[in-house]
């Protein structure tokens, strides 16, 4: 049976519902959410109540991390948007999330990696920019986890990287934010290079597990319109292109 993995979705309640529908269409009833839900200025609480609703398998990402423990004069804009609008039950919530979750016997799952919720597992961010991980990085940050499939978010960087040891790696992409820069702990900027929704689909097959990395259409403009009319220009220009 094949799940579907989902990460990142941001608050963008359009493309998770065209992720959804697209994941049902394709038969699959099993969804697992890997964090970094609500953060910013589209739809955080719409997106809390269908999820909600849903009860999916999720742990929580940094930026559920961030909502529950810093103050709002010390969040990023995109918390303090979300900050501001949630009530009491949208907490609870992301309170009860774990950090991160052992799915199957052979099936993990961590946010960015199993040491950190800010470290890009598939990727590393030095001065120059961002790039992909070497595989010795990336045996190096799973150190520990026996698992032949480890699922991670948070780079928003769609990717599957299978390791010397046959252990595979799969990030499923964003669901809702296809680009983003940031300074953490450099300067970078993350480039899906289309506004598509991304997710992934994972089945175990006779020889493991197989990876299929999708992306899904749904009305990228009009979430772009809503950053936009939300003062957050920079959004509005990486939902409508993909590009930071």
């Amino acid at each position: 049976m094949a799940i579907a993995v989902i990460s990142d979705i941001h608050g963008n309640l359009g493309a998770l519902d065209a992720v959804l529908a697209d994941a049902r269409e394709r038969g699959v009833e099993r969804v697992v959410n890997l964090g970094d839900i609500l953060s910013g200025p589209l739809d955080s609480t719409g997106t809390a109540e269908r999820l909600m609703a849903l009860d999916l398998e999720t742990i929580r990402g940094n930026h559920e991390r961030q909502l529950l423990e810093q103050p709002r004069a010390a969040m990023n804009l995109s918390d303090a948007a979300t900050d501001a609008v949630l009530e009491p039950r949208h907490r609870d919530w992301l309170s009860a999330m774990p950090v991160d979750m052992w799915l199957e016997s052979d099936l993990y799952a961590c946010h960015g990696s199993p040491r950190d919720d800010l470290e890009f597992l598939l990727e590393t961010v030095e001065p120059g920019g961002c790039r992909a991980a070497t595989p010795a990085e990336v045996a190096e940050r799973v150190a520990g986890i026996d698992a032949a499939l480890i699922l991670c978010g948070h780079s928003h960087k769609q990717r599957a990287v299978r390791l010397e040891d046959g252990r595979l790696v799969v990030n499923p992409g964003s669901v809702g934010l296809p680009a983003f820069a940031d300074d953490h702990p450099h300067p970078y900027a993350i480039e899906s290079g289309t506004p598509h929704a991304r997710y992934a689909l994972v089945e175990r097959g006779p020889d493991g597990w197989i990876p299929h990395l999708l992306t899904v259409a749904y009305d990228w403009d009009a979430a772009s319109a809503l950053a936009a009319a939300n003062g957050r220009d920079d959004w509005a220009r990486a939902l409508a292109t993909g590009y930071a």
